[in-house]
């Protein structure tokens, strides 16, 4: 309960000062396997007010393992800013769009930043 009055309280404060609540927002990342792949889902992500931007990322080189061996791949990275609220949405669309078998989709809450891009994000993408 009193987590629940806190995040009220927060979110009030917040409106009536035109401040940033840390954890509002966050960046979420994605690796694609190339760029065709990378624009069709920072598209569809925009498209749908799953996020504010999407960053595309070229030419990254990845190092993981995967079903008992070592893989070495190139890839592209998505840098995604959007509504931590949003962040299970976007990771159903991009599992249910990405042709990996396993899609990275991994998160952060944003702490700080610039206060009108914050306010951007958050008039673009609806709670």
């Amino acid at each position: 309960m009193f987590q629940l009055l806190r995040t009220v309280g927060l979110r009030a404060f917040s409106m009536a000062s035109e401040t940033y609540t840390s954890g509002t927002h966050s960046a979420a990342f994605v690796t694609c396997p190339n760029d065709t792949v990378a624009r069709d889902l920072a598209r569809g992500i925009v498209e749908k007010k799953l996020a504010a931007c999407v960053n595309i990322v070229p030419a990254i080189k990845s190092i993981y393992e995967w079903q008992g061996k070592i893989e070495e791949d190139n890839e592209v990275l998505l840098m995604i800013k959007t509504r931590s609220s949003k962040v299970p949405a976007l990771a159903e669309y991009v599992r249910s769009n990405h042709p990996y078998e396993v899609a990275e989709v991994i998160s952060l809450p944003i702490d700080q930043g610039n206060p009108p891009y914050l306010k951007w994000i958050g008039d673009i993408v609806p709670e």
